[in-house]
């Protein structure tokens, strides 16, 4: 009893002092300034090609939660002809890398962005480029970020992926698994878009300056409402490509997945129910007569202000029209007088004259 005892003791310790696991990436929060960043990026050096912007992000990891709170673009140049050839400048990174640290070392290396808007042959390398200068006390790997910089994207601009490794049995070599081959793919994660108090104030100063004034509030809840729509008509497209890419053998079941459509799927509401439908079209009904009402509303008090604005046109024609008439009335005056002015002087020369 002793001796197992020990030996427990003593297996209790070896995995207490071996190194912890690699945490998995749980999900990635991306920051404004890397958005920022990044547009500023592609829009200088790749604007208008096919070509892609590469940049290094930096930020915190929490239990396997990446916060991407900073970045800084690459040097990055592929051959579109051959896509094995590619340049990533090295030293430039360990540069900028030196600096950040002086600025704030509590920024590290948490993975890369592209601007995609796909991934690409040389992303996985570019992956194990990257994971050189990631911290050697780190547990979480670096991860692999696409920023969509085209302004026609209704959802979410960021898409999150972490590398997996798959071992592929169909490659071994006389059937025994030790020679079977580890290959790496990317893997989805969820990603979200957080800031910081301060980010916020700066994000609402910037929306500040494109806000336009002129559109009403009314027009602006619509137009969300319908790229909401668009954004869903995308995913539910998405998910059907996969379903029938499952079914034809194109690509394997994914339990999760199949689990969160189940969920989404079962979260519907039951149409069939007459109560929910009078209750929709009720509400439909009373919204659009707000609506109507308001439309009402605003063009009368449109031509209240076009009458008002006649009547104080007027009242200033009207106001200058007498300004004239008193001018060229006393002008007449003047012209009169001088004239008068005139005669009296004839006719006094006149009586002297017949005088003399």
């Amino acid at each position: 009893m002793t001796s197992t005892a020990a030996d427990k003791g003593s297996e209790e310790e070896a995995k207490a002092a071996s190194p912890a696991p690699v945490n998995d990436v749980v999900d990635v929060t991306v920051h404004p300034l890397v958005l920022l960043s990044a547009v500023d990026h592609y829009h200088r050096v790749a604007r208008g090609t096919r070509k892609r912007a590469v940049g290094v992000l930096l930020g915190t990891v929490n239990g396997g939660r990446v916060d991407a709170m900073n970045s800084f673009a690459v040097p990055f140049e592929e051959d579109s002809k051959n896509p094995a050839v590619f340049y990533l400048d090295h030293n430039f990174l360990e540069n900028m890398l030196t600096m950040f640290r002086k600025v704030n070392a509590k920024e590290r290396v948490v993975g890369f962005y592209s601007t995609g808007p796909q991934i690409r042959p040389n992303d996985l390398r570019i992956h194990s480029l990257v994971k050189r200068f990631v911290p050697p006390g780190s547990s979480t790997p670096p991860v692999f970020v696409i920023i969509d910089v085209r302004p026609d994207r209704e959802s979410i601009p960021t898409t999150a992926y972490k590398v997996v490794e798959e071992v592929d049995s169909t490659k071994s070599s006389g059937g025994s698994s030790k020679n079977a081959e580890v290959r790496k793919s990317f893997a989805h994660v969820s990603s979200l878009i957080g800031a910081l108090e301060a980010e916020e104030v700066g994000v609402e100063h910037l929306l500040r300056d494109i806000n336009d004034p002129t559109v009403s509030t009314v027009a602006s809840l619509i137009k969300a409402k319908m790229s909401g729509l668009s954004a869903l008509t995308e995913k539910l497209v998405e998910m059907k490509d996969y379903l029938e890419a499952v079914v034809e053998g194109r690509m394997k079941v994914n339990q999760d997945i199949v689990a969160n459509m189940q969920t989404i799927l079962n979260l519907l509401p039951n149409l069939n129910v007459e109560e929910l439908v009078r209750a929709m079209l009720v509400k439909t009904n009373d919204m659009h007569m707000v609506i109507y009402l308001s439309a009402l509303i605003r063009s009368v008090i449109a031509l209240h202000d076009l009458v008002n604005n006649k009547i104080k046109y007027n009242l200033e024609v009207g106001e200058d029209e007498a300004g004239k008439k008193e001018g060229e009335s006393s002008k007449e005056k003047k012209v009169d007088e001088s004239e008068k002015k005139k005669e009296d002087e004839g006719e006094e020369k006149k009586e002297d004259d017949a005088k003399k």
